[in-house]
């Protein structure tokens, strides 16, 4: 079983973040050192070095900060006193990541006696090159810690080329491949909420369960990201990591305890049991589309195919549906519908447990066929509702939904940290449990790659969807099939 690693507190920390003057940087790793700096999360004696190409003095990159960064700082949360006590804690490097000589000129920079901690926040691509060079400079000790950002690898291959390459310079146990998703207040709940609550643990399972569904929307575009997503597309881009973590929190075993180690073999499992697609799998029970020009909150966008730098003949795919299988007991014949898409209706990531309905019932049902459901809403706002049948008022017994509501937000009125500032806690603090394991990843991969090969064999197309809606009708098609809908056509 592995432990924890000691806490970073004990020692000065150099936070290395390559990538440094990077848009991911700017708006989420930056403003979430920021929040954890105010609220006193980040240890005494820590500096942060950002490590960029641009050729900028310190100055410069602070100033970047305050054009950059201080934007995405919550308002209520901008203090001009504690943010200039942040911005001292900044040092800015340039490196040329093929130049031993820079890499020297950073470890004169890093503090030998300091826990370091290396953000890479690069294309995976650079990843090798980088932990060559840190480990030529003497950067890399023991104690050392190193993030890696999404996406790992294009395929299964790729993926454990990554592993490898990174794993020659730190042991499993210094490495966290972050998700940022894991480090959401309501996933993390969604433990409690299972292992924690006896009312749940019987009815956990089929037959009790009817389907599950997970959705994660954006209404956003591809924006100034579309060479790297026409080159990605939604599959790998949200479901190999973001939704596949997801369907193990919820499909898990109880693990034995909260050892990192524990938690991750049970994830393991889950991924493990997956049910391989075949190409008429594929053929029938997965959706791929692409966003048409239309309108997001009454305002016209355009498709993707008009946006810049997309080739006029892209097959990329930026909404995806499928049905996956879990092959294991607990899960016999249930469904699980993952989704995610751009230029779709509005914002949200749900996760929404239908359970079975009643084998018999001498209470007439309302005009739809309503059950008991579980509604585990991630993003915009965080809360968890379980929706009941209760007696309509009037005369006879007409039922209608109702929604046990718990709101996090109100029942815990003290300051909720973003993702990433949980996260970036928890490497300081030498917190593994929320990171994915080199054979979660890799297992991940395995029963993605079949999918993409699939596509590829059948020709597969894209369908287009108008901005604004919730994808193409195949998808709710897919669900009909099963005489279900997604969450919000119920």
């Amino acid at each position: 079983m592995t432990t924890q690693t000691s806490s970073a507190s004990e020692k000065p920390v150099d936070m290395i973040i390559f990538g440094g003057g990077g848009d991911l940087s700017a708006r989420k790793l930056l403003p979430a050192l920021y929040m954890a700096h105010l609220h006193c999360n980040l240890p005494a004696e820590t500096r942060i070095i950002a490590i960029g190409r641009k050729d900028w003095s310190r100055d410069d990159f602070l100033a970047f900060m305050d054009q950059q960064s201080k934007p995405f700082v919550d308002k209520k949360a901008l203090d001009p006193e504690a943010w200039d006590k942040f911005l001292a804690l900044f040092d800015y490097v340039r490196i040329n990541i093929d130049s031993a000589d820079d890499f020297r000129r950073l470890a004169e920079t890093s503090r030998p006696n300091a826990l370091r901690v290396f953000y890479l926040a690069t294309a995976p691509d650079l990843f090798t090159t980088i932990c060559d060079n840190l480990t030529n400079a003497g950067l890399v000790d023991e104690h050392s810690r190193v993030v890696l950002e999404k996406p790992l690898g294009h395929d299964l291959a790729s993926a454990q080329a990554i592993n490898a390459s990174v794993g020659a310079h730190f042991k499993e146990q210094q490495i966290y491949r972050i998700d940022h998703y894991l480090g959401k207040e309501t996933v993390q709940n969604l433990m409690v909420l299972r292992f924690g609550n006896a009312i749940f643990g019987p009815l956990w399972q089929a037959p009790y369960i009817k389907s599950v569904q997970i959705t994660v929307a954006e209404t956003v575009g591809v924006g100034s990201r579309a060479g790297f997503y026409d080159q990605t597309g939604a599959l790998r881009d949200m479901v190999q990591n973001h939704l596949l973590q997801l369907l193990c929190i919820v499909a898990m075993e109880p693990p034995v305890s909260l050892d990192p180690d524990a938690v991750r073999d049970e994830k393991l499992k889950v991924l493990r049991s997956l049910r391989p697609m075949s190409v008429a799998d594929i053929a029938r029970d997965t959706v791929r589309g692409q966003y048409a020009a239309g309108a997001i909150g009454g305002e016209p966008v355009k498709g993707y195919l008009e946006e810049a730098n997309v080739p006029a003949e892209s097959r990329a795919e930026t909404f995806v549906a499928l049905r996956a299988h879990i092959n294991n007991w607990r899960w016999a014949n249930v469904p699980f519908f993952l989704r995610t898409g751009k230029r779709l209706q509005k914002r949200q990531s749900e996760i929404v447990i239908d359970f079975a309905d009643l084998p018999f019932s001498i209470i007439p049902s309302g005009p739809r066929n309503y059950g008991n459901r579980l509604i585990i809403q991630l993003q915009p706002e965080e809360s968890i509702q379980l929706q009941m049948l209760a007696k309509e008022p009037g005369s006879g017994m007409h039922m209608l939904p109702v929604n046990l509501n718990l709101d996090l937000q109100q029942a815990f009125t003290e300051r909720r940290a973003e993702a990433y500032e949980r996260l970036l806690i928890d490497v300081i603090r030498g917190r593994l449990t929320h990171f994915m394991r080199r054979d979660e990843l890799e297992a991940a991969w395995a029963w993605v790659e079949p999918i993409l090969n699939g596509w590829k064999e059948l020709n597969d197309r894209p369908r287009s969807y108008t901005s604004g809606t919730f994808g193409p009708a195949a998808s709710s098609a897919l669900m009909a099939r099963e005489n279900m809908a997604w969450a919000e056509e119920a």
